[in-house]
């Protein structure tokens, strides 16, 4: 199932922790991150690693981490929980296979949040750890130092591309921080829905019902799909009573409507996504380049320190 609304809770709240799971949110995300200051964040994973040894039926999960915190990924990892990880901060899908083992399964969701992380999308997207990609937006605007509508469509349908391009499903549009402008969060929803995008974090649990709202289909849409549908039953071309011709071209769209949450469908030849082994990355930090070290004049640069990468 492809979650329509998403849910972000602090890792230092533990009280709101059993509220998000029952606020109606498809997913929730327990986040070490941003939302969490830096003098509290190992409260924060104290908090997460507890709720999770036993976390209440009937609720996807995910949880973001810090930038390079190994020990957040093996704590949640060693919990046994069916947990998803929000990597933040990715440029270089190089630096996702060490993160890839510790996580050990456990599927990734790739945060591009920078100029080089966007130009990275599509090899970032068809890294077999990561199982979705996503944008942060305000990390993006500040690296770009633009807000413009114009630009922030631009990245949409950038990620939007590299997702499919590598059979991941479509993203989900970013959290709308103004949480008291649900005019502004139905109208930049609408907006991220018509570009083909798919659903959308929140912070804060009154969103939720407007995010819900758009991206479930209203009657005359569900009426269209049916009738493409029943149209389209034996194959072929077929007109529908308001003159409109179909063909199976339409059919995924139809079912989609019929069911939000159904996967799109990935590339033809898309085979299963491996489980990564990358033989140096037992012990992070993960493999960088070894830039630490000056060559002596005349030598060339040192190769990736990763035997695996020579």
């Amino acid at each position: 199932m492809n979650p329509l609304t998403a849910l972000y809770v602090p890792g230092d709240r533990p009280d709101r922790f059993d509220k998000a799971a029952a606020s109606g949110a498809d997913l929730v995300i327990l986040d070490l991150e941003d939302a969490v200051p830096d003098q509290s964040k190992a409260d924060a994973l104290a908090n997460v690693v507890e709720w999770l040894a036993s976390p209440p039926p009937g609720v996807a999960l995910q949880v973001r981490v810090n930038e390079r915190a190994a020990h957040e990924i093996r704590a949640v990892r060693a919990t046994g929980a069916d947990v998803g990880l929000r990597i933040p901060k990715v440029e270089d899908p190089r630096k996702l296979d060490a993160i890839a083992v510790l996580a050990d399964g456990l599927p990734l969701t790739a945060l591009i949040e920078s100029a080089r992380g966007v130009e990275a999308a599509a090899a970032i997207s068809a890294h077999p750890a990561v199982r979705e990609v996503a944008l942060g937006e305000a990390d993006l605007a500040s690296d770009l130092g633009s807000t413009d509508p114009l630009v922030r469509d631009h990245l949409r349908v950038r990620l939007l591309l590299a997702a499919r391009a590598a059979g991941l499903p479509a993203p989900m549009l970013s959290a709308y921080p103004a949480i008291r402008d649900l005019d502004g969060l139905r109208a930049d929803t609408e907006r991220g829905k018509a570009l083909g995008l798919r659903g959308r974090t929140a912070v804060h649990p009154r969103q939720l019902a407007v995010i819900k709202e758009v991206f479930t289909p209203d009657e005359e849409e569900r009426a269209w799909a049916r009738a493409v549908l029943d149209a389209l039953e034996h194959g072929g071309v077929a007109t529908l009573a308001d003159g409109q011709m179909v063909d199976p071209a339409m059919l995924g769209r139809a079912k989609r409507i019929l069911d939000p949450r159904q996967p799109l469908p990935g590339p033809p030849a898309a085979a299963p996504r491996p489980r990564v082994r990358h033989r140096c990355a037992e012990a992070p930090p993960p493999c960088e380049r070894a830039t630490d070290r000056t060559p002596p004049t005349g030598m060339p640069k040192p190769a990736l320190s990763c035997p695996s990468r020579r």
